[in-house]
Parts: structure tokens; sequence; C-alpha cells
């Protein structure tokens, strides 16, 4: 009997090493303004909470400033040799794995580059932003992959495509929404 269970365990412990070695462990990569750049739109990829990135398996990192620069990548390269991909918590800036952020989409929201996609860890905190915002479809991964990618061209408009307009406290700032059927004025941003 001890023979037995000495084989089964010795047998137990070398499938453990083999599937701990066979596993990867991918990790987001910090944002470093003063050299990162969109793999897509080639602009300043900011430590905000619109940077995306993804890592292939053969280790290659690429960052992006907006998650439909992000999607783009995917729809132009594939995405069987991406290891893991990554969006940030909109609240903090937490990095979460993509297939498992919840996301909110209306046009009128601002991000770098208007695709008006907002990432949250979990359905509660993207649920709380629609109510207090009064704006916003909530989405998971597995919607984004029918959404349609397009980029709000009034969004577009604005200027500085939304890197310098973030949201205060409580959500987004006021120059971060609109009224619908109104078209706000830029002041100098």
């Amino acid at each position: 009997m001890n023979k037995r269970w000495t084989m089964t365990l010795l047998l137990m412990l070398g499938l453990l090493v083999l599937t701990a070695c066979g596993s990867t462990k991918y990790a987001a990569l910090p944002i470093n303004e003063d050299v990162d750049i969109c793999a897509i739109c080639k602009m300043q990829v900011k430590d905000d909470a619109y940077a995306t990135q993804l890592t292939t398996k053969d280790g290659k990192n690429y960052k992006f400033d907006d998650i439909g620069c992000m999607n783009q990548w995917k729809e132009e390269n594939g995405t069987e040799n991406i290891g893991m991909d990554f969006v940030r918590d909109y609240n903090d800036k937490e990095w979460i794995e993509y297939s498992k952020a919840t996301y909110v989409y209306d046009a009128s929201l601002r991000t770098p580059m208007a695709y008006g996609i907002l990432n949250f860890k979990d359905k509660a905190s993207a649920e709380a932003f629609v109510a207090e915002q009064g704006v916003g479809t909530i989405m998971t991964a597995e919607d984004l992959a029918s959404h349609d990618w397009k980029q709000s061209t009034e969004m577009m408009d604005m200027g500085d495509h939304g890197h310098d307009h973030g949201h205060g406290e409580e959500g987004m700032s006021e120059e971060g929404m609109h009224e619908e059927g109104e078209k706000k004025e830029e002041s100098g941003h």
C-alpha cells in the first residue's frame, strides 16, 4: 500500500511540475509617457485610464492610447498569437485582463481616439457609472467582438482627442460629456 501511495504522489507531483512549467504568466507593463507610443495611431500613450496593452505569446508588448486602437491592431494582426491583453479600470487605473473587464459604450464619452468605450473592473462599477452619468450601454468582452468600432467624428473634431480630459473625483467631468443633440464648444483645450 505504501508503494502505491508513493507512486501516486510522485506521479501527481510530476504532473504538477509539468503543468507549472507549461503555463506562461503575462503581466501588464507600466506605462512610460516619455517613450510609449500607440502601436496604431503613433500618439503618446498616457498613463491614464484609457491606456491598453497586449503581450504576444513570444513576449512582444504593444501599447495603445485607446481600446479602439487595440481592437484595430487585433483586426490587422489576428488574435491567435496574443498571450494576454489588458485594459485599465476607469476609476483607479488598475490593469485588468480584457476578457474579465466590463465596458461602457456611448458615442458621447470622450476617449483619446473617440471610440467612446470605458473599461471597468466589475459590472457594479460600470452600472454605477451609467447611473451617475445617465448614458452608456454596458458590454462584455464578448459583446465587443461584434461591436461596430466607429470613431465619433464629433469627438474627433474637439481638438486634442481627449488626451488631457479625464473625470473628476465622482466621475466624468463636464468636459467629458455633452448633452444629446447639443454641440459643445471647446474652449482652448
